[in-house]
């Protein structure tokens, strides 16, 4: 992607590319012709699995207020009440939380380049793929990396977060 191809991208999508490149991650972040809101619409736009989509959930902390953000396969439900014995009881995050506290919209969270950095948990189950795919700032942008990466690049510890099949 050009500069002044990038230049007219969303904020977000520019400041994961930012973060990625610093970081120096080996897969720039794709800008997709089709909004990829859910994990299937990413899924479908990529040809993988909806389990490899790295999908972001973002929970409100009610001891504090903090975002609690749970990656995990787009093909699982997150478990609210495992989540919540890890980082304390919490609330529903609505869209106008979840876009002043992270700087992301609904549908296009991603996994760092947050404005406040939330506290972040890694489910186990995105480790059953080699390769994953993250939201990148904006329904539209997306990026690749293995569940390793995404480690490395959040500081996230790995739990066992979603419900059971």
């Amino acid at each position: 992607m050009t500069s002044a191809e990038l230049d007219d991208k969303p904020e977000g999508f520019r400041r994961v590319v930012q973060a990625l490149a610093e970081r120096g991650h080996p897969h720039a972040p794709r800008w997709l012709a089709v909004s990829a809101r859910t994990s299937q619409e990413a899924a479908d736009a990529l040809g993988v699995q909806v389990g490899q989509i790295a999908k972001s959930v973002i929970f409100r902390r009610k001891a504090d207020e903090t975002a609690v953000l749970v990656v995990t396969s787009g093909d699982k439900r997150v478990d609210e009440k495992r989540v919540a014995a890890i980082t304390g009881p919490l609330g529903r995050a609505d869209a106008d939380f979840v876009k002043a506290s992270t700087g992301f919209s609904i549908g296009g969270v991603a996994p760092l380049a947050h404005r406040q950095p939330p506290l972040t948990l890694i489910d186990r189950e995105l480790f059953r793929f080699a390769f994953i795919w993250a939201a990148a700032g904006h329904p539209n942008g997306v990026f690749q990396l293995s569940p390793e990466q995404l480690v490395a690049l959040t500081g996230a510890p790995v739990h066992d977060v979603v419900q059971a099949a």
